[in-house]
């Protein structure tokens, strides 16, 4: 019986050491979103939620423009990583989502803009979506990385 409890007491420690350890972040550098966070940091993971062509005042940039908007994406991803100690060289996996296939050479030309060491480029998917959140939006990219 003691055993069992002292089981219970360590499982409780961890649970509790485990929540605390996840880091729930907007950063002033992102528009600031309702009902969710930019960035979730556990342990050295970091999880950040899509980004989209907004600016930190929320509006959106670049309508119509898909290089604007894939610019001011990365440019995103790129505060979101830095404001938890991380970079773009550190990007383990990213998921793009894509309104209009016209829009993928510009979409590539951002990426090479800001993904330029090949020897880190990150697994990566991309899908072609009949629309996202916003109307105005081309482009959206989410991404899981590492912190150096």
């Amino acid at each position: 019986m003691c055993w069992l409890k002292a089981c219970e007491s360590q499982k409780k420690l961890w649970r509790k050491e485990t929540i605390m350890a996840i880091e729930r972040i907007n950063p002033s550098s992102l528009g600031q979103p309702g009902g969710y966070h930019h960035v979730v940091k556990d342990g050295k993971t970091v999880y950040l939620a899509g980004q989209v062509a907004r600016d930190r005042d929320g509006k959106t940039v670049g309508v119509g423009d898909a290089a604007a908007q894939a610019e001011q994406v990365f440019r995103n991803i790129q505060a979101a990583l830095e404001s938890v100690g991380s970079d773009l060289g550190h990007i383990l996996k990213m998921t793009t989502f894509m309104t209009h296939r016209e829009d993928f050479p510009a979409y590539r030309a951002a990426r090479s803009k800001f993904l330029i060491d090949d020897d880190t480029l990150p697994a990566s998917t991309l899908i072609l979506c009949s629309g996202l959140a916003d109307p105005d939006f081309r482009i959206e990219i989410e991404a899981v990385a590492a912190i150096q």
